[in-house]
């Protein structure tokens, strides 16, 4: 996706790290009638991102209740297998917004980190072991984001300080870089 494409563009200039924000850290339960007409709006970014697919939901599978099960699972895929956390991050993403699977749903969880190669067994392990520990990091990363005025899905926060919320063209990305590079570059005391 965009991102991705800002980092394939600049390589080492940058370094991309994904911080947990909740979209719903209260369990509730399911309205499927409401939450199907809710993901109506998923056709608008659907078009304007050339390397999503989102689809409206239209699957048996119950909507995810809560965010913080899927937030967990990375956190404990991350521990894990750091060098496949990005793999596991793609996969919740296309397994929700393209296949509507649970992402709630640890059975779902396991799955589909056993579909990108990782130990069904091991992350069980990692992940109960840790359930507390990765659970207050990722509701301290949410926390942290909205006190940092984080209100919307994506938000990029350049230099821990300015954040674009809302996804932008890979060139305004790059634009931004390039001119907090300029910058650094102004203030550095070797120019």
């Amino acid at each position: 996706m965009r991102l991705d494409k800002l980092a394939e563009n600049l390589g080492d200039q940058i370094e991309l790290e994904w911080k947990s924000f909740l979209l719903r850290p209260e369990p509730k339960t399911p309205n499927q009638e409401k939450f199907v007409e809710y993901t109506k709006s998923w056709l608008n970014p659907d078009e304007q991102e050339p390397d999503a697919d989102f689809n409206v939901w239209a699957s048996n599978e119950s909507q995810p209740s809560s965010s913080i099960p899927a937030q967990v699972a990375h956190k404990a895929v991350s521990a894990l297998a750091p060098d496949r956390a990005d793999d596991y991050h793609h996969r919740l993403l296309t397994a929700y917004f393209t296949e509507n699977r649970n992402i709630s749903d640890a059975t779902t969880l396991l799955d589909l980190a056993e579909e990108i190669g990782i130990d069904r067994e091991a992350l069980e392990s990692v992940a109960r072991d840790n359930q507390e520990s990765f659970t207050k990091m990722v509701i301290d990363e949410h926390n942290n984001a909205i006190q940092s005025n984080v209100t919307a899905v994506p938000t990029v926060v350049f230099e821990h300080a300015f954040a674009v919320p809302g996804a932008q063209p890979v060139e305004t990305y790059e634009r931004l870089v390039e001119r907090i590079a300029e910058k650094k570059a102004e203030r550095s005391p070797d120019s």
